[in-house]
Order: C-alpha cells, then structure tokens, then sequence
C-alpha cells in the first residue's frame, strides 16, 4: 500500500523521467544528427501532404436566380447545414397606400400565417412547423412584405406549399380581423408609452421627411382607420399588389434546383383566393423629399418609474436626404455613416462597439449632460435620409440642437486618413458578421433579387467600401448639406429653437443657431 511519502517519491521520479525524455529527443534532433533545421513553419518530413477543402473562384457563393413563367423569381443561397431558411418578398409595404386607408400593410403583417385554404388555424400551421423543427414569421416595412419559414432541409416541400397557402390563400376571417384590430391598437397604445422613442421618432422624421407621400405615409396603422380596414379592402389591395411579378422565393441552405422544383409545384399555376391579378393599379409614385418638421409636446416625466427612473428627456432628430441604395453613392453614406456612430452615455464597450465614431468623440464624451447621439441612416429605392438622434434636459435643447448642426457642418470636412480607415473596417466587419447568420443572409438575399433582380456578394461590397476615399465622403456630404433639414421633435419642446433657425444653421459656415437676446427668461 502507498502511503503519502512513497506517492510524492513516485511522482517526482516519473516527472524528472519525463524531463530526461524531453532533453534527450531535443539533442537528438538539435545535434544535426537526423533534422539539422527543424522549422514549425514547414510540414513535418514523412507527412503525407494535407487536402484542404477549397472552392473554385466564387462559384459555390453565388447567387442562383430563377425566373418563372409567371415572373415569380426564385433565388437561393448555398449554405450547408442541417436547416434552412426560406420565405416569399413582396414588392409591398406602407408606401404603396396612397390609394388606400394608412395601415394595410401593418394588418396583413399582423394576419400572416393565420388560416388558409389548406390549414383550418394559425395553430394547424406551427403544429406543421414543429414536425420540422421549423418557426414562421412575417415582417412588413416601408417597402416590402417578409413571410419567412426555417426548418429542416428534410421539409423544404412542406414549406414552400404552406409559404405558398399563407400568403396567396389566406382566408381572413372576421374574427381573425377583429383580433388583428386589437392587436394593432395594443401596438399604437405601446408605441406611446415605451421609454424608448426611436419607432415614433423614425415615423416622425419620415413624415417630416417625405411630408404626405411614399416613405413619409404611416408605417403603423392610424387610430382612426383601424375600423376601415377590412377583408373587402384587404383583397382589393392584395389583387393589385401580390402579384408574381413583384415576388421573390428566396431560400438559403437548400440546392437551387430544388427549390425552382418546389416552386413550380406550388406557386406557378396557383389561384389566388382575391381572384385575378391587377398589378395595373400598382402606385408607381417616386419618393419626393420635402423637409419639414413634426412636433409632439409630450409629457415625458413618468415614461419610465422605479427605483431607478429615466429623467425626462427631450428627443430631437434631425435628418438630411442622402441617396437611394441603388446609386454609386450609397457606399459612401454607409462609411459616413459608420464614421458618425455615436449611441447612449452609458453604453459600455471599446473601439469595435464606435466610442473611437465622433458621435462619441466630439458629442457624448465632451457634454455631460447629453443622453444619447446616434447617427442613423434610412435608404430606399428612390431615396434615403441620414439623420442624428439626440437626447437631453428639455432646459438644454437649444444647445443640443446646436451642437447637432455643428456635427452635420463638419462633417463636409476632410476626414483623417485613421478615422476613415476604422469607419471602413468596421463597416467591413459589421457586414461579415451579420452575414455569419442564415436568416440575414436569406432577407440580404430576398431584398436584393427583388429590388436590382441580382445580388452583389459580400466580397464586391466589401471591395467597394476598401475603395472609399475622403474626398468621397466630402462630396456626398456637400451634396446633401444643400437640402432642407426634416426635424422631429418630441417631449417638452419650450427651448425648441425654429425651424427656420435650424435650417439657418445648416446653411451657416459653422453650423450655429443664430442668436437670440431676450430681456426676461
């Protein structure tokens, strides 16, 4: 039996063994005997030589696209994996209601995945889902409709068959409606009471933006039309606008001929429950950039009450036109944009999450007093609008506002050679990441096939973005300098300086407000 002493003596002798080993096997090999100059960064002699896996050129990254006889595109995505994702893009949203009440497309968002022809409830159609380990839903935005399945490779026909009833076959039922209505205004109610502003602002700056025209309509249902909206309006719109010709299949994970063979079956010669198609009736409308403001006084004392209650703050944004995504300039805006940055005074992290963007530099890291700068930017087919939120204590808006223009104004500066290298490779990063995730990389996918009818790979995007230079950069913002401010303004708005001084401001050489003398405060 060992007892501690003996153990203790064992495990020395086997360690000093195990040394003498090692000092033995490397004089072996460092005398010049057998390998006189072994280096670890050449293969091992007597190795067979390694296979790796590779790709020729970007063949396998490609995009497929499949058009059918009926116009329905189909794309996909090659992505190995167990699962995929697969879902139906409509050239659809907010901005095609000219023709019709505000908030269609926020009640068909609402409705997606209900009953079909084929499925008597929403219930049937998760209990399908779920034999495929599969989810559904359905997103609506200023410009188009998103109905996305992911599940099991194994269940692609499956899929695309209930892609097919949910979206060409819904039958929106009266009771199926009367919740969607209470569904839609539980969302109006909450879109007005949340601490965090930024839905209602982004509608704000839109109709500021794009004053009673395409992106500037309401993205949320109006209050007063949620009880206008019914099944004889919905299939009204449904027959003008879910046409094939404005559709794209899109899946990633699945092989391409697959997917063309699943569409065939179910959505080429398939009857929608609205009857025949009238995509004559479509709206075409361009987006027309206004400028403007919106204002909303608002009491935001109690938005958020606690232990540790958010102090009331006032909520400004102000927004310039950029450019639609389909221009050469995009590119640019996006780095500028990147370069901006900005986020909330407490918001934790280091270089890869901006505090190096001049939102952080030059705003937050200098005025204590301000809760939040972000730079935002909202691009369209036709459009697109940069803006910069901000948040502070309503006795400090005028500054606030101030500081704001002076950003914009100097952003038509050079930029420095570091900053716009990090802007670039943090843009390049954001990119990559996001696209590590099949159901992004699926809506990237969709988007594109539907708007341009091709995709740009990652790799072209991120040469495009390598290729931005400052004077790039200098010339964009030049160019959107020269358009009329759109402001939206929310919470208590008594030191909200004028429009006209805002704009005043923009147009100046450094971006202030213009002075302002009173006799009494």
């Amino acid at each position: 039996m060992l007892n501690t002493s003996n153990l203790n003596l064992l495990c020395c002798l086997t360690i000093s063994s195990l040394f003498g080993f090692g000092i033995a096997v490397y004089r072996k090999y460092s005398s010049g005997s057998r390998y006189p100059n072994i280096s670890l960064s050449a293969p091992l002699p007597g190795i067979p030589k390694p296979v790796f896996a590779s790709v020729d050129g970007h063949e396998q990254c490609e995009t497929k696209i499949t058009t059918l006889e009926n116009g329905l595109k189909v794309a996909s995505q090659n992505k190995f994996g167990q699962f995929c994702t697969v879902g139906i893009l409509v050239n659809s949203g907010s901005r095609h209601e000219t023709k019709y009440p505000s908030g269609i497309a926020h009640f068909l968002e609402k409705l997606a995945f209900s009953s079909t022809a084929q499925y008597g409830s929403k219930d049937e159609i998760l209990l399908t889902l779920e034999k495929h380990g599969g989810i559904c839903d359905c997103q609506t935005s200023r410009d188009t409709t998103m109905y996305a399945v992911s599940a099991e490779v194994k269940g692609l026909d499956t899929v695309v068959s209930l892609l097919s009833d949910a979206v060409l076959q819904p039958r929106l039922l009266d009771e199926e409606i009367e919740m969607t209505r209470m569904a839609v205004r539980f969302e109006l109610e909450d879109l007005n009471m949340r601490p965090d502003p930024e839905p209602l602002l982004t509608e704000m700056i839109h109709a500021a933006a794009y004053r009673g025209n395409t992106v500037g309509l309401p993205r949320f249902c109006p209050v007063d039309n949620v009880e206008k909206i019914d099944k004889k309006l919905l299939h009204t719109y449904l027959r003008s606008y879910y046409c094939p010709e404005r559709m794209v299949l899109a899946g990633v994970g699945i092989e391409h001929e697959q997917l063309v063979s699943c569409a065939r079956k179910y959505l080429l010669d398939v009857k929608p429950v609205w009857g025949a198609s009238t995509p004559t009736n479509v709206d075409l409308s361009v987006a027309q950039y206004t400028g403007g403001i919106v204002r909303m006084d608002k009491d935001m004392s109690d938005v958020s009450l606690g232990p540790t209650p958010i102090p009331e703050l006032t909520h400004i944004m102000i927004g310039l036109e950029s450019c639609s995504f389909l221009e050469e300039d995009f590119i640019p805006f996006a780095v500028l944009n990147m370069m901006m940055g900005g986020g909330g005074s407490f918001s934790a992290g280091g270089p890869g999450k901006g505090m190096f963007t001049r939102l952080y530099l030059n705003v937050l890291n200098r005025h204590h007093w301000m809760y939040n700068a972000t730079s935002y930017h909202h691009s369209y087919e036709d459009s697109g609008l940069l803006c910069i939120h901000a948040s502070a204590d309503p006795r400090q808006v005028r500054e606030m506002v101030e500081i704001i223009t002076r950003e914009f104004i100097q952003m038509a500066g050079t930029a420095g050679e570091m900053e716009l290298a990090r802007a670039k490779t943090q843009l390049k990063s954001m990119l990559m990441m996001n696209l590590e995730s099949r159901p992004v990389i699926f809506e990237d996918v969709g988007r594109q096939v539907l708007a341009t009818g091709k995709r740009k790979l990652p790799h072209e995007l991120c040469d495009l973005i390598s290729n931005i230079t400052a004077s790039d950069i200098k010339r964009v913002t030049t160019k959107m300098l020269r358009s009329k401010p759109a402001v939206a303004a929310l919470g208590d708005l008594t030191e909200m300086p004028s429009y006209e001084h805002i704009q005043a401001a923009l147009s100046s050489k450094d971006g202030r407000l213009p002075r302002m003398y009173r006799l009494f405060r």
